[in-house]
Protein backbone atom coordinates (compact mmCIF):
# COMPACT_ATOMS: atom_id res chain seq x y z
CA UNK A 1 0.00 0.00 0.00
CA UNK A 2 1.20 3.55 -0.59
CA UNK A 3 2.22 5.60 2.49
CA UNK A 4 -0.11 8.39 3.24
CA UNK A 5 -0.31 11.50 0.68
CA UNK A 6 1.40 9.80 -1.61
CA UNK A 7 -0.38 9.47 -4.87
CA UNK A 8 -1.76 5.55 -5.50
CA UNK A 9 -2.57 6.35 -9.56
CA UNK A 10 1.30 6.39 -11.33
CA UNK A 11 -0.33 8.78 -14.64
CA UNK A 12 -3.60 10.59 -14.54
CA UNK A 13 -5.42 12.80 -16.97
CA UNK A 14 -6.83 16.26 -15.65
CA UNK A 15 -9.93 17.22 -17.68
CA UNK A 16 -10.95 20.68 -16.76
CA UNK A 17 -13.44 22.51 -18.45
CA UNK A 18 -12.83 26.12 -20.01
CA UNK A 19 -15.10 28.10 -17.77
CA UNK A 20 -13.35 26.68 -14.75
CA UNK A 21 -10.49 28.89 -15.85
CA UNK A 22 -13.11 32.08 -15.42
CA UNK A 23 -12.99 32.15 -11.86
CA UNK A 24 -15.55 35.32 -11.16
CA UNK A 25 -15.42 37.06 -14.77
CA UNK A 26 -17.87 36.05 -17.46
CA UNK A 27 -15.70 34.94 -19.93
CA UNK A 28 -12.21 34.78 -20.88
CA UNK A 29 -9.03 33.99 -18.10
CA UNK A 30 -8.99 34.86 -14.88
CA UNK A 31 -4.87 34.48 -13.81
CA UNK A 32 -5.29 34.21 -10.12
CA UNK A 33 -7.48 30.87 -10.86
CA UNK A 34 -5.18 29.64 -13.48
CA UNK A 35 -2.30 30.18 -11.70
CA UNK A 36 -4.37 28.59 -8.56
CA UNK A 37 -4.80 25.30 -10.78
CA UNK A 38 -1.40 25.22 -12.04
CA UNK A 39 0.05 25.34 -8.56
CA UNK A 40 -2.23 21.87 -7.46
CA UNK A 41 -1.17 20.51 -11.16
CA UNK A 42 2.64 21.51 -10.31
CA UNK A 43 2.26 20.16 -6.52
CA UNK A 44 0.66 16.47 -7.99
CA UNK A 45 3.39 16.75 -10.41
CA UNK A 46 6.24 16.49 -7.27
CA UNK A 47 4.88 13.85 -5.78
CA UNK A 48 5.81 11.87 -8.68
CA UNK A 49 3.20 11.68 -10.36
CA UNK A 50 2.54 12.09 -14.50
CA UNK A 51 0.01 14.39 -15.38
CA UNK A 52 -1.47 15.28 -18.36
CA UNK A 53 -4.13 17.81 -19.24
CA UNK A 54 -7.55 18.07 -21.35
CA UNK A 55 -8.74 21.94 -21.14
CA UNK A 56 -12.15 22.88 -22.73
CA UNK A 57 -12.41 26.27 -24.69
CA UNK A 58 -15.92 27.26 -23.14
CA UNK A 59 -14.35 29.97 -21.51
CA UNK A 60 -14.03 31.56 -25.12
CA UNK A 61 -16.40 30.15 -27.07
CA UNK A 62 -18.32 26.89 -27.63
CA UNK A 63 -19.10 24.79 -30.96
CA UNK A 64 -22.72 23.65 -29.63
CA UNK A 65 -23.96 27.56 -28.46
CA UNK A 66 -22.92 28.59 -31.85
CA UNK A 67 -24.86 26.30 -33.93
CA UNK A 68 -27.49 26.60 -32.24
CA UNK A 69 -27.63 30.50 -33.06
CA UNK A 70 -26.94 29.67 -36.97
CA UNK A 71 -23.38 28.83 -37.19
CA UNK A 72 -22.72 25.57 -38.82
CA UNK A 73 -22.20 22.79 -36.21
CA UNK A 74 -18.47 21.72 -37.53
CA UNK A 75 -17.54 25.14 -38.60
CA UNK A 76 -18.03 26.43 -35.21
CA UNK A 77 -16.70 23.26 -33.32
CA UNK A 78 -13.39 24.04 -34.77
CA UNK A 79 -13.75 27.47 -33.59
CA UNK A 80 -13.96 25.82 -29.92
CA UNK A 81 -11.06 23.85 -30.54
CA UNK A 82 -8.87 26.55 -31.30
CA UNK A 83 -10.08 28.25 -27.99
CA UNK A 84 -8.60 25.07 -26.69
CA UNK A 85 -5.22 25.55 -27.47
CA UNK A 86 -5.36 29.49 -26.31
CA UNK A 87 -6.09 27.94 -23.04
CA UNK A 88 -3.73 25.19 -23.39
CA UNK A 89 -0.60 28.00 -23.93
CA UNK A 90 -2.17 30.10 -21.15
CA UNK A 91 -1.92 26.63 -18.66
CA UNK A 92 1.51 25.89 -20.31
CA UNK A 93 3.14 29.53 -19.08
CA UNK A 94 1.37 29.27 -15.92
CA UNK A 95 3.50 25.67 -15.23
CA UNK A 96 6.43 26.77 -16.62
CA UNK A 97 6.35 30.19 -14.36
CA UNK A 98 6.31 27.44 -11.59
CA UNK A 99 9.45 25.46 -12.92
CA UNK A 100 7.34 22.95 -14.26
CA UNK A 101 8.87 21.08 -17.85
CA UNK A 102 5.40 21.48 -20.50
CA UNK A 103 4.49 20.41 -23.59
CA UNK A 104 1.22 21.38 -25.69
CA UNK A 105 -0.08 18.83 -28.38
CA UNK A 106 -2.66 19.99 -30.49
CA UNK A 107 -4.76 17.47 -32.56
CA UNK A 108 -4.39 20.45 -35.55
CA UNK A 109 -1.45 20.97 -36.36
CA UNK A 110 0.23 24.46 -35.80
CA UNK A 111 3.95 24.15 -35.22
CA UNK A 112 4.52 27.38 -35.00
CA UNK A 113 2.98 27.30 -31.35
CA UNK A 114 2.59 23.65 -30.26
CA UNK A 115 3.65 20.07 -30.73
CA UNK A 116 1.41 17.90 -33.67
CA UNK A 117 -0.03 15.29 -31.43
CA UNK A 118 2.19 11.65 -31.66
CA UNK A 119 0.98 9.53 -29.18
CA UNK A 120 4.54 7.90 -28.87
CA UNK A 121 5.95 11.60 -28.42
CA UNK A 122 3.38 12.52 -25.76
CA UNK A 123 4.29 9.01 -23.87
CA UNK A 124 7.88 9.98 -23.77
CA UNK A 125 7.65 13.58 -22.34
CA UNK A 126 5.54 12.11 -19.40
CA UNK A 127 8.20 9.35 -19.19
CA UNK A 128 10.71 12.05 -18.96
CA UNK A 129 9.18 14.14 -16.19
CA UNK A 130 6.87 16.88 -18.59
CA UNK A 131 3.48 17.56 -18.22
CA UNK A 132 1.88 17.20 -21.46
CA UNK A 133 -1.27 19.45 -22.77
CA UNK A 134 -3.73 18.16 -25.15
CA UNK A 135 -5.65 20.67 -27.16
CA UNK A 136 -7.61 20.65 -30.32
CA UNK A 137 -9.98 17.97 -28.90
CA UNK A 138 -10.04 15.16 -30.81
CA UNK A 139 -9.20 17.10 -33.66
CA UNK A 140 -12.27 15.79 -35.05
CA UNK A 141 -15.82 18.37 -34.68
CA UNK A 142 -19.06 16.87 -33.55
CA UNK A 143 -16.86 15.57 -30.56
CA UNK A 144 -16.46 16.89 -27.17
CA UNK A 145 -13.19 17.64 -25.02
CA UNK A 146 -14.74 14.73 -22.28
CA UNK A 147 -14.18 12.43 -25.19
CA UNK A 148 -11.40 13.72 -26.14
CA UNK A 149 -10.17 13.39 -22.46
CA UNK A 150 -11.42 9.54 -22.46
CA UNK A 151 -9.19 9.14 -25.94
CA UNK A 152 -6.10 10.57 -24.64
CA UNK A 153 -6.53 8.58 -20.86
CA UNK A 154 -6.89 5.29 -23.04
CA UNK A 155 -3.90 6.42 -25.60
CA UNK A 156 -1.44 7.63 -22.51
CA UNK A 157 -2.78 3.99 -20.40
CA UNK A 158 -3.40 6.38 -17.43
CA UNK A 159 -4.29 4.60 -14.28
CA UNK A 160 -7.29 7.49 -13.92
CA UNK A 161 -9.08 9.81 -15.34
CA UNK A 162 -10.10 12.90 -13.31
CA UNK A 163 -12.68 15.43 -13.95
CA UNK A 164 -12.33 18.50 -12.23
CA UNK A 165 -16.36 20.59 -11.97
CA UNK A 166 -18.11 23.03 -10.40
CA UNK A 167 -19.06 20.38 -7.04
CA UNK A 168 -17.20 17.76 -5.39
CA UNK A 169 -18.92 14.35 -7.16
CA UNK A 170 -22.06 13.20 -8.71
CA UNK A 171 -24.96 13.56 -7.15
CA UNK A 172 -28.71 12.63 -7.07
CA UNK A 173 -29.65 16.17 -8.13
CA UNK A 174 -28.16 19.42 -8.67
CA UNK A 175 -27.25 20.61 -4.71
CA UNK A 176 -26.92 24.34 -5.95
CA UNK A 177 -30.76 23.82 -6.85
CA UNK A 178 -31.99 21.10 -4.26
CA UNK A 179 -30.48 21.24 -0.89
CA UNK A 180 -31.66 17.41 -0.14
CA UNK A 181 -29.62 16.37 -3.29
CA UNK A 182 -26.58 13.47 -2.09
CA UNK A 183 -23.63 12.89 -3.33
CA UNK A 184 -22.43 9.04 -4.56
CA UNK A 185 -19.12 8.05 -3.32
CA UNK A 186 -19.36 5.30 -6.43
CA UNK A 187 -20.91 4.43 -8.65
CA UNK A 188 -20.56 2.10 -12.38
CA UNK A 189 -19.91 3.46 -15.18
CA UNK A 190 -23.72 1.19 -16.65
CA UNK A 191 -25.39 2.96 -13.82
CA UNK A 192 -23.92 6.73 -15.06
CA UNK A 193 -25.27 5.93 -18.77
CA UNK A 194 -28.11 4.10 -17.41
CA UNK A 195 -29.50 7.16 -14.75
CA UNK A 196 -28.63 9.64 -17.32
CA UNK A 197 -26.67 11.37 -14.57
CA UNK A 198 -24.18 13.90 -17.65
CA UNK A 199 -21.17 13.77 -15.80
CA UNK A 200 -19.35 12.82 -19.28
CA UNK A 201 -20.70 12.59 -22.47
CA UNK A 202 -21.80 8.99 -23.05
CA UNK A 203 -19.10 8.06 -25.23
CA UNK A 204 -16.33 8.89 -23.00
CA UNK A 205 -18.01 7.06 -20.31
CA UNK A 206 -18.17 4.51 -22.70
CA UNK A 207 -14.52 5.02 -23.73
CA UNK A 208 -13.03 4.47 -20.36
CA UNK A 209 -15.48 1.40 -19.35
CA UNK A 210 -13.91 -0.33 -22.27
CA UNK A 211 -10.50 0.45 -21.22
CA UNK A 212 -11.02 0.20 -17.50
CA UNK A 213 -10.17 3.93 -16.73
CA UNK A 214 -11.97 4.74 -13.47
CA UNK A 215 -13.47 8.31 -13.91
CA UNK A 216 -12.88 10.44 -10.41
CA UNK A 217 -15.56 13.33 -10.45
CA UNK A 218 -14.15 16.32 -7.76
CA UNK A 219 -14.59 20.02 -7.50
CA UNK A 220 -11.53 22.31 -9.11
CA UNK A 221 -12.35 25.05 -6.90
CA UNK A 222 -11.63 23.05 -3.58
CA UNK A 223 -7.90 24.08 -2.58
CA UNK A 224 -6.01 21.25 -2.59
CA UNK A 225 -8.63 18.77 -4.18
CA UNK A 226 -6.65 17.85 -7.31
CA UNK A 227 -3.76 16.08 -4.95
CA UNK A 228 -6.26 14.59 -2.71
CA UNK A 229 -8.09 12.90 -4.77
CA UNK A 230 -4.97 11.55 -6.53
CA UNK A 231 -3.95 10.65 -3.18
CA UNK A 232 -7.07 8.66 -2.62
CA UNK A 233 -9.07 11.44 -0.02
CA UNK A 234 -10.89 13.93 -0.47
CA UNK A 235 -14.57 14.23 -1.35
CA UNK A 236 -15.12 13.05 -4.64
CA UNK A 237 -17.01 10.27 -6.39
CA UNK A 238 -15.36 7.36 -8.14
CA UNK A 239 -16.61 5.55 -11.79
CA UNK A 240 -16.22 2.16 -12.18
CA UNK A 241 -16.32 -1.21 -12.25
CA UNK A 242 -14.65 -2.25 -9.14
CA UNK A 243 -16.65 -2.77 -5.87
Amino acid sequence: MPMAGSPIYRRVLLKISGEALMGSRDYGLDTETLNRIAGEVATVHGQGCEVCLVIGGGNIFRGIKGAAEGMDRAQADHIGMLATVMNALAMQSALEKKSINTRVLSAIPMQAVCEPYIRRRAIRHMEKGRVVIFAAGTGNPFFTTDTAAALRASEMKCNALLKGTQVDGVYTADPKKDPTATRFPRLSYLEVLARDLRVMDASAVALARENRIPILIFSIHAAGSFADVVCGRGRHTIISDEE
